[in-house]
């Protein structure tokens, strides 16, 4: 009778809990996501990432670097792998390049590069040709007025490069345990993206500085089982279970700012480009190479950033900031 009504108990509490979980948002990871939020429907901003508030506390730079991306692709050729086998859709996003813009306009709050635009260049001729013509026919102009119709910027660099990896369960494991018909089960996965990214002189065409950067995908799956006589020859089972991805476009896009920001840094290292006050920017310099070197590691440098308060505060990170990011 006592074993009875403490299966009983039990099991009444793995369905309350499961039910409890189902109904409402659960969170899962020190990032606070819901991995069920109750306001799917509607649209929202993103967050900023990481790594856009990196390129958004560089310091300024001594001037602007016109530069130019004529594209930015996916280089794997893989497809994305299911459970049924292969689909022909893409393992990784074809927008690339749109990040990229994006990214670039990111550093130093805009301040660092002028973009211009290039992967849709034959849009951007036609619509000029059309204002000349239509200037000539209704106004008269031979000549279009260079007022009306500036000359077109041009770039002193170009970026080139691609999405040169994407790995799939570089790491996996998984735990489980039951005891009495009630069991719990907790898998995971991790997949690698990398990108890479090289500056071009476009007067004499050399490759000015590289820099390649990968991130990780994380995937989670937890889930509970339970089971129980509940008559003579009928059993009750219930189950549950969630399923947490990291989006592939957000981790390519944080690859893919961490390449800019390792860009821009590499370039002064290089003395391709300076930034304003170099005496300050030496910490950030010296940690960045720190990084580059394998000294640190990026929770390092994140957790070193986020106590200074900007980048342009950092100083080198010590052993505490390692601790922390431990």
């Amino acid at each position: 009778m006592f074993t009875e009504t403490r299966h009983s108990k039990a099991f009444g509490l793995f369905t309350a809990c499961a039910a409890f979980v189902l109904s409402g948002c659960m969170t899962v990871g020190d990032d606070g996501r819901d991995l069920l939020p109750n306001d799917t429907a509607l649209a929202y901003f993103p967050k900023k990432t990481q790594t856009q508030n990196l390129l958004n506390q560089l310091p300024g730079p001594e001037r602007r670097v016109a530069i130019a991306v004529y594209g930015f692709t996916d280089q794997t050729g893989q497809f994305k792998p299911t459970n049924g086998g292969q689909t022909l859709s893409r393992a990784v996003t074809q927008g690339a390049g749109s990040i990229l813009v994006k990214a670039l306009q990111e550093a130093g709050e805009r301040s660092w590069f002028t973009v211009v635009e290039r992967e849709r260049l034959d849009n951007l001729l036609k619509e000029r040709q059309i204002i000349g013509e239509m200037r000539r026919r209704y106004l008269g102009e031979e000549q279009v007025d260079p007022e009306a119709l500036p000359a077109l910027l041009f770039a002193g660099v170009l970026l080139e490069g691609g999405i040169v990896g994407y790995d799939t369960n570089t790491v996996t494991g998984g735990a489980g345990a039951s005891f009495l018909g009630i069991g719990a089960r907790t898998e995971y996965r991790q997949d690698t993206v990398t990108v890479y990214l090289r500056a071009v002189s476009v007067r004499t065409g050399e490759v000015l500085t590289n820099v390649q950067a990968s991130k990780t995908i994380a995937s989670q799956a937890i889930g509970a089982n339970a089971y129980r006589f509940v008559a003579f020859r009928e059993l009750l089972e219930a189950e549950w279970g969630i399923t947490s991805n990291e989006p592939d476009q957000v981790a390519l896009q944080q690859a893919i700012e961490k390449a800019v920001y390792g860009l821009v840094l590499e370039g002064v290292e290089l003395d391709l480009w300076r930034f304003q006050d170099m005496t300050a920017a030496e910490a950030l310099m010296s940690t960045y190479r720190a990084e580059r070197d394998g000294i640190y590691d990026a929770r390092d440098v994140q957790n070193a950033a986020r106590k200074a308060g900007s980048l342009s505060a950092l100083t080198i990170v010590d052993e505490e900031d390692k601790e922390d990011g431990s």
